[in-house]
């Protein structure tokens, strides 16, 4: 497994993430196809700066431009906070393989040697047992349960925190 930056080509893995219904059941349902390509774009560009970290999930070395996911870690305004969070999607087949997990250590390590991230927040869905598993695993902090606003969306969340330059186990 490795982490790549995004890329302009990455957008049908953006599709089959994020408008799909099975995909983003624990996020609201399917996004417009219409805008995936803007979203991409911007996406690439955060990367790019180094404002954002958008890593796509690579399962094999051998072949790059097969993609299993997306790990990301930002920073945004949070109730007049600056937080950092971290997200992450696995595509239905390669579910189960610990991708995920991997790909979410793998980055917290990187943020870890970075330094500037600070104390790093996930809110995956109440209802999203495989990811609320990964915080658990990963020595995440379970602050309870928050509503958030994703996509024009209010979902119930778990609120987790973990910071990687102490509590990665």
């Amino acid at each position: 497994m490795l982490l790549r930056d995004v890329e302009p080509g990455d957008v049908d893995a953006y599709v089959r993430m994020r408008c799909d219904p099975a995909m983003m059941g624990d996020l609201g349902g399917p996004l417009p196809r219409e805008g995936m390509e803007a979203k991409v774009q911007r996406d690439v560009q955060g990367a790019a700066a180094g404002t954002d970290w958008i890593k796509m999930i690579v399962p094999d070395k051998a072949e790059p431009t097969a993609v299993a996911g997306t790990v990301t870690l930002w920073s945004h305004d949070n109730d007049a906070e600056r937080i950092s969070e971290i997200g992450w999607m696995v595509l239905p087949e390669f579910q189960g393989r610990g991708l995920g997990k991997q790909g979410v250590r793998t980055l917290l390590d990187l943020a870890r040697d970075d330094g500037r991230w600070g104390l790093i927040h996930a809110f995956p869905a109440t209802t999203n047992a495989p990811s609320n598993g990964i915080c658990r695993s990963l020595g995440f902090r379970s602050l309870g349960e928050q509503d958030v606003t994703f996509a024009g969306r209010v979902l119930r969340t778990n609120h987790w925190t973990i910071d990687p330059r102490m509590d990665l186990r």
